[in-house]
């Protein structure tokens, strides 16, 4: 779920995104930038499918502060560029943050109780 969703970022902010600069305000430079931090993140996903299932507690730790991460970055970039970015711009990065922070508590709770669940089997 969590690498279908940074594709979806990325495809819109390094296409969509780059070809409305005008209308959302926010440098290409910087889209492209944002776009980069999803593909790590689709990239670092397809990794985690081929690891051992009965152990991604970790993995889903690591997924879920990352994303907190970039919504931080995201959040950086837009008060960085305040005075060029539009209210298109601010609303993708609002609904951008909020449904990656959402996500990335889920999976941090859920990757927590996972580790736990398997750290008292194996005691």
């Amino acid at each position: 779920m969590d690498a279908l969703g940074a594709m979806i970022s990325a495809v819109l902010l390094g296409i969509v995104l780059v070809k409305l600069e005008d209308v959302f305000g926010i440098p290409r430079k910087t889209l492209y930038f944002l776009a980069g931090l999803p593909i790590l993140f689709t990239v670092y996903d397809l990794i985690c499918l081929t690891k051992d299932k009965s152990n991604v507690g970790p993995f889903l730790k690591v997924i879920g502060i990352v994303n907190i991460v970039y919504c931080c970055i995201s959040i950086g970039t837009t008060v960085y560029h305040f005075k060029t970015i539009t209210i298109f711009g601010y609303l993708y990065i609002i609904i951008e943050v909020i449904i990656t922070f959402s996500l990335a508590l889920f999976e941090y709770k859920i990757g927590s109780k996972v580790s736990k669940r398997n750290s008292e089997k194996q005691n």
